[in-house]
């Protein structure tokens, strides 16, 4: 089953704010929490998965949890029976064919991209894959890439590219939100304006009203 790409949500930081910000925001209905904390050892990063993936099971067990780029702490979490149901990975990390080996034909497995190349070189594995992220929206400082910023205009031609649903990141704000709908995009990702919120759950009611009143 395709999750819901809607509100995607990417956590920053590794304290217990972390981890009830999750938990809020996948009580106002995000459909995937993204746990990324590159700094972490890989038992400490573990531990948060696990933290977050709980605290995010109470809140609503329908909110899919995955960890950023490592298939392995993704595998030992699903292997301890936590909340966590997948990967999503960049060029760098593990090929997605073995990512999805380890992890299972149920795992949500995503795959970073963001330039027309990238998006067509995606297509030979794309049956083992659930959505693309594609961005940046626009520059942001959570994440160099090094990719030129696609802006709205930039994702109707990705979107046609691909077999896959596509979610747009990279600063995107709630205002941004009925535009890139507009543009074919399954949903959005957002680390800031979600994890920076006084609101973060009014913050993701918002994305899924403007992405529901576009389609």
């Amino acid at each position: 089953m395709t999750p819901d790409l809607r509100c995607y949500v990417v956590t920053s930081g590794t304290e217990r704010r972390t981890v009830q910000t999750a938990a809020l925001a996948a009580g106002a209905g995000a459909g995937i929490i993204q746990v990324r904390a590159k700094t972490l050892t890989t038992r400490d990063l573990l531990s948060l998965v696990l933290q977050v993936g709980e605290a995010v099971r109470r809140s609503n067990p329908e909110t899919r949890v995955v960890v950023d780029d490592r298939a392995d702490v993704a595998w030992a979490a699903m292997r301890a029976r936590g909340n966590v149901h997948g990967v999503h990975l960049g060029v760098q990390d593990l090929p997605v064919r073995d990512a999805r080996a380890l992890l299972g034909p149920e795992a949500i497995v995503g795959y970073t991209t963001g330039t027309l190349d990238l998006v067509r070189s995606a297509e030979p594995f794309a049956d083992a894959l659930d959505y693309l992220g594609a961005g940046p929206f626009r520059p942001t400082p959570t994440k160099d890439s090094g990719r030129p910023p696609l802006g709205i205009e930039g994702y109707p031609a990705l979107v046609q590219a691909s077999s896959l649903p596509i979610v747009a990141i990279g600063d995107v704000q709630v205002d941004d939100v009925a535009a890139l709908a507009g543009s074919g995009i399954a949903g959005v990702a957002m680390v800031r304006a979600v994890m920076g919120a006084e609101d973060p759950a009014a913050v993701v009611s918002k994305v899924i009203a403007a992405f529901d009143r576009e389609r």
